[in-house]
């Protein structure tokens, strides 16, 4: 059932998001719902705030009065978010929620699918995606925190410097 399971999009009261959060999961623990509501997020940015006595570091809502459910959508799960109290319905036309596609997913961070690199620095690579598909080059650098790859292709003649994703990359 986990493989049906996408993010839905809960609207809740201005203030109540860690509230209908801690209800939902709650819910889920005590109706034994773990295989159809797999998880519930608040997407959260670190932001640093200038005041009078300098900058400070804060988290922050990134969608105020919004929670993101990752739910196999069925008659049961839908009365269960549905009827937490502070939640006003779920995002879509009427009735009927629209789950998240995967850009949109990506595009907010909610789900990290993990790249495992099987080449480091100094290594010879061929690239697998985007305009320079099978162009050959050089790992320069490797970024896991923004899970980009430097590779330097030779082009015309010329060493250019390319950043990549690391998964648009194999080792040869």
């Amino acid at each position: 059932m986990a493989e049906e399971a996408r993010w839905y999009v809960a609207h809740t009261y201005s203030g109540y998001e860690n509230t209908v959060k801690a209800t939902i999961e709650k819910a889920v623990e005590n109706r034994n719902m773990g295989d159809l509501i797999l998880e519930v997020n608040i997407p959260m940015e670190t932001v640093t705030e200038v005041t009078d006595n300098g900058p400070k570091t804060v988290e922050r809502k990134v969608f105020p009065g919004y929670v993101l459910v990752k739910m196999v959508m069925t008659d049961e799960t839908w009365h269960l978010v549905r009827n937490v109290r502070g939640v006003t319905g779920f995002v879509g036309s009427g009735n009927k929620p629209i789950p998240l596609t995967e850009a949109e997913i990506a595009s907010l961070g909610v789900e990290k699918k993990e790249v495992v690199v099987n080449y480091a620095v100094g290594d010879n690579v061929r690239i697998t995606d985007g305009a320079l598909e099978s162009f050959l080059g050089v790992v320069e650098e490797i970024d896991l925190e923004r899970q980009k790859v430097r590779v330097i292709v030779s082009m015309f003649g010329r060493e250019t410097p390319v950043e990549l994703d690391l998964d648009q990359i194999e080792s040869i």
